[in-house]
């Protein structure tokens, strides 16, 4: 009877404890399964908003400045003031431009290229202040903020856009 009752409390015992261990294990799993998910987050569509609202603000003030750089022959002195300020404007709107927090993965480069558009823009207003302007450095500034834009949409695994070409 004791040999019943001894192989009974280690049969118990067995099936308790697996139950427990089971138990822990789904518990493990699912904490798992919501940390792979958190880490996971698709920030695609906020990057591309993020993008989209840039482009708009640069088109939004950079007409004239399009104007004066789409010029095949010299353009008149008013035309380069007018450019001057257009580039000022776009170069004052970046500054209040922030990546916004879901983009943490990419912030560095977008703050990069953020500092490197308004550079260029503001370079371009001085330049253009001068009686015979060169904004090669200026584009050269900007050609630097696209690649640094470009590094931000690989990291979140899309095709970076040529943002010099969307500006109007």
């Amino acid at each position: 009877m004791k040999k019943f009752w001894l192989l009974g409390s280690a049969l118990a015992l067995a099936i308790g404890l697996t139950a427990c261990s089971g138990k822990s294990e789904e518990k493990a799993s699912e904490k798992k399964t919501e940390e792979a998910s958190t880490e996971k987050v698709d920030v695609s569509g906020t990057l591309l908003d993020f993008y989209l609202g840039l482009k708009a603000k640069v088109n939004a003030k950079d007409s004239d400045l399009n104007a004066y750089e789409g010029a095949e022959e010299t353009p008149a002195a008013d035309v380069r003031q007018k450019a001057s300020e257009s580039a000022a404007a776009v170069a004052a709107e970046l500054k209040n431009i922030k990546a916004p927090a879901e983009l943490k993965d990419q912030k560095a480069d977008l703050e990069g290229a953020l500092k490197d558009f308004t550079a260029s823009y503001e370079a371009k207003a001085e330049e253009l202040k001068k009686d015979a302007p060169s904004l090669d450095a200026a584009n050269e500034t900007f050609t630097q903020g696209e690649e640094k834009l470009k590094k931000a949409f690989e990291s979140a695994k899309l095709v970076a856009p040529t943002f010099s070409a969307e500006l109007q």
